[in-house]
């Protein structure tokens, strides 16, 4: 995390700005709406998204699509967006409503996770004008054959095996643009980015950690 002092009324104040690791920005980067990604910031915290220094947004939530906020996000995060529109909850023709709505609304991709049917997959790339990227958690069957659907990028999100899937999906797909979790360490994101992704995914500290820590900072100088 770094600081930026900026000017205040006659004071110096200090504002918050998370910063992606530095391993990321050694990503080769995929380009998506005319930009160069290399890092996404994994959040649906607005204020998150608008003190943070990643390229794209990747906003995948556990619920239904909502249409205010992907409205929200795109609106604040003044960067592409990566919107999450089906998965176990979302499917078949309500999915590729969200899609629709999201790509109105202006996001970069929209995604889906790794249960999603073949069908969708097939609905959505006929159906939505932007990237469909799919959420693989295996290099199996499953996202070969929604890879062979149509869907245009891979967001590989394993777990601990997260770089021996981007290996494996490399191997078979030289051109496959691949997203994937960098995990916490730098030693994890490089593994990753030397298996083969393109763009790594962040995980940011969570907002009430951020506050907890600048109110501790606040306390210590008021008791000088």
């Amino acid at each position: 995390m770094k600081s930026i002092e900026i000017a205040g009324s006659g004071a110096r104040e200090q504002e918050v700005m998370l910063a992606v690791p530095e391993a990321i920005r050694q990503a080769p980067g995929i380009a998506v709406a005319g930009r160069k990604i290399r890092s996404l910031v994994f959040s649906t915290d607005l204020a998150v998204i608008c003190h943070c220094d990643a390229d794209a947004v990747l906003a995948v939530y556990p619920f239904t699509c909502q249409p205010a906020i992907t409205s929200a996000l795109v609106a604040a995060s003044q960067r592409p967006v990566f919107n999450g529109v089906g998965g176990s909850i979302t499917q078949g023709e309500r999915c590729v409503e969200a899609a629709l709505h999201s790509e109105m609304c202006g996001v970069a991709s929209v995604v889906v996770n790794a249960s999603i049917p073949v069908e969708t997959i097939e609905a959505l790339v006929s159906r939505v004008g932007v990237p469909v990227t799919v959420t693989a958690c295996e290099a199996d069957g499953v996202v070969r054959r929604q890879i062979e659907a149509g869907a245009t990028l891979v967001n590989v999100a394993a777990g601990p095996r997260t770089a021996e899937v981007v290996g494996t999906l490399r191997a078979a797909y030289p051109e496959l643009p691949i997203i994937a979790t960098g995990g916490a360490t730098n030693r994890s994101m490089e593994a990753t980015l030397a298996a083969g992704a393109d763009a790594l995914s962040w995980t940011p500290p969570a907002i009430a950690d951020l506050e907890r820590a600048v109110m501790e900072k606040a306390r210590r100088l008021a008791r000088g």
